[in-house]
């Protein structure tokens, strides 16, 4: 199985409010950056879609090791909430849903392909490959006609 590493951040001018993502791809020294946004968004939505773009580029299953500065998303994985919103009807407890299911279950869905391990760093903290994909996501946020963030 190729080792693949994954670099993702998220960003969104207001929240919510126009939003993108970066990703950076690792395999064997050779690089790929991949971006994108939308118009009415949170950073939430961007921290996960930097995620599923970087997996769903993945053209055979993989080892992944996927860095990202969202706890959201590291916490959600690693301590097993997402698994539990599923199983509860995508409920986070008995009154409230859980945020961004059609995201959660996208991601779930491109992780059964791939063997993949989520590190938290911080953000903002001259990690270059964070900062690296804090840009690729600032400037898809910036873009003019955005499309639209269908959630």
């Amino acid at each position: 199985m190729k080792k693949v590493e994954i670099f993702t951040d998220g960003a969104c001018s207001g929240n919510p409010g126009p939003g993108g993502f970066g990703v950076v791809l690792r395999f064997n020294g050779v690089e790929k950056e991949l971006s994108g946004g939308f118009r009415n968004t949170t950073n939430n939505r961007m921290e996960l879609m930097g995620a599923i773009a970087g997996l769903e580029a993945l053209k055979e299953p993989c080892e992944v090791t996927l860095t990202t500065d969202s706890q959201y998303l590291v916490n959600a994985i690693e301590k097993g909430w997402v698994y539990k919103w599923k199983a509860n009807g995508w409920m986070r407890n008995n009154k409230e849903e859980a945020l961004n299911r059609d995201l959660w279950e996208r991601l779930l869905r491109v992780m059964e392909k791939h063997r993949v391990r989520f590190q938290w760093i911080r953000g903002h903290a001259g990690h270059a490959e964070n900062e690296r994909c804090d840009r690729l996501a600032v400037q898809a946020a910036s873009k003019d006609n955005l499309p639209e963030d269908n959630r």
